[in-house]
């Protein structure tokens, strides 16, 4: 039988109708859509696909299932190896990794892995009312400090092996950048919380609104009772680009407005948090995240741009994101960079409320140059190329650091300079005793895949080292 050379397109709302909502832009596949995906796969005999996945979902063998129409079957072949697999059909970066190494994507499209990931989980979700099994207890404790997509790996596959564990969020809300950082319309947040409520049956405890490093510290924890702890705090300090104007009013970092939408819900009538709403919004950066601010302050009623200071072929974020971003009618001004912010100032009335407001960005034309160390052209400024855009409203997407509190408390955590947790590879064993980290806490802003692999590497080495 001749296979379809063309993966399934994913349904999705219109353009016009979802850049004014905050409902999940990508509807999902079908039962006989996905079934007939399914068979596009080769079965390859030496499966690369799961080679480049982070977390070594035996990908061939679920889509198996699929064929069948057996969905079930497919998601207990997931979730042998994957706690958050709702979230990892949606978010996660096929493209780049498992999909790139499918056999059939040499000559074709490749099977689409991730829609096919997603369809089972959700039919899971939908279908299937029974809680997990909670294991037998072995006796042991274990800490995790952070509930984003490492933390609630590492928990996972713990409570599976029978550890008692908890887990200690900062905020209000588990989930970490799942539920901060990634907007609705991507990753509705009733789909984390029941990723985490399973969690809950296998046992892992929650305990929001504890700052590790402030209320209490790792040597607490271990005082506390708790034999190994592991830290996949993230990275959510967020970083500016050191340029006049941005302590204006107006101006954010991606981090801060993402949160106040995500996880304040400011984009409801109802919400008792502020944010800049309509207006003239210019994003900073290129990145998934940059994807994100931009399409969130366009439901906003904002007229967005995205400044970027390469080009297109450079952009980091994903095309599916970058595609969308565009239908939407967000504008992209490549190969340009900011170089000054401008705010509103009225001399004759310093208690003009408009005072201090952002009015303005000014611009340098850039082109590209020689490639930099990591292969990719170096963006050189234009001399006497600077022009001015007109805004009310300037958001930061330009990456982020871990937040340097656990660092700060914790002696004898070895970091590096930028402030990431240094640790084995193989394992997650920072330079402390029993202490494991892993995620963006490690590596600096990655994606939630790789964090995830971060988690479940750290959970079997802890395991191992109860059972030498």
């Amino acid at each position: 039988m001749a296979v379809n050379p063309k993966k399934h397109e994913m349904p999705a709302q219109d353009p016009a109708v979802r850049a004014h909502n905050f409902s999940e832009v990508a509807l999902g596949y079908t039962q006989e859509v996905a079934i007939d995906e399914a068979k596009r796969c080769l079965n390859c005999k030496h499966q690369p696909c799961v080679s480049g996945c982070p977390v070594n979902i035996h990908i061939p063998e679920f889509i198996s299932h699929v064929k069948t129409g057996d969905f079930e079957g497919a998601y207990q072949v997931i979730a042998k190896s994957s706690s958050l697999p709702a979230v990892c059909g949606r978010v996660c970066p096929q493209e780049s990794q498992c999909e790139s190494k499918c056999t059939l994507g040499i000559k074709f499209e490749p099977v689409g892995v991730g829609r096919l990931e997603r369809f089972v989980a959700d039919w899971h979700n939908e279908h299937c009312t029974e809680a997990p099994v909670k294991p037998e207890s072995n006796g042991h404790k274990v800490a995790v400090v952070g509930s984003g997509p490492s933390g609630l790996t590492c928990a996972g596959d713990l409570a599976k092996k029978g550890y008692d564990v908890t887990v200690f969020e900062a905020l209000h809300t588990a989930g970490g950048v799942l539920v901060y950082g990634i907007p609705e319309f991507r990753l509705p947040k009733a789909i984390v919380a029941r990723e985490v409520e399973t969690l809950k049956a296998l046992g892992v405890k929650i305990d929001t609104n504890v700052v590790i490093g402030k209320t209490l510290t790792i040597d607490e924890l271990f005082e506390d009772g708790f034999e190994a702890v592991f830290i996949g705090s993230g990275a959510g300090l967020p970083k500016f680009m050191g340029i006049e104007g941005e302590g204006l009013k107006g101006v954010y970092s991606a981090n801060e407005f993402l949160t106040r939408s995500n996880l304040m819900k400011a984009y409801r009538d109802d919400s008792a948090t502020p944010i800049m709403k309509g207006g003239k919004v210019v994003v900073v950066g290129g990145g998934n995240v940059a994807m994100d601010a931009a399409r969130t302050a366009l439901r906003l009623g904002g007229q967005v741009s995205i400044v970027y200071r390469r080009s297109m072929e450079e952009l980091p974020a994903r095309r599916e994101e970058v595609e969308h971003a565009q239908e939407e009618g967000i504008e992209f001004k490549l190969l340009n960079n900011p170089v000054k912010i401008l705010g509103y100032n009225n001399p004759d009335n310093p208690r003009d409320p408009k005072n201090g407001c952002v009015t303005a960005v000014e611009c340098v034309r850039m082109e590209l140059g020689e490639p930099d160390e990591r292969g990719r052209r170096r963006p050189v400024e234009v001399p006497g190329s600077n022009f001015v855009m007109e805004a009310d409203c300037v958001i930061m997407a330009l990456g982020t650091s871990p937040n340097p509190l656990i660092k700060n408390t914790t002696k004898g955590l070895d970091t590096q300079k930028w402030g990431g947790i240094v640790v084995e590879e193989d394992t997650g064993l920072t330079s402390r005793e029993h202490v494991y980290a892993g995620g963006d806490a490690v590596t600096g802003a990655a994606t939630v895949i790789l964090a995830m692999g971060a988690g479940k590497t750290a959970a079997k080495a802890i395991d191992e080292s109860f059972n030498k």
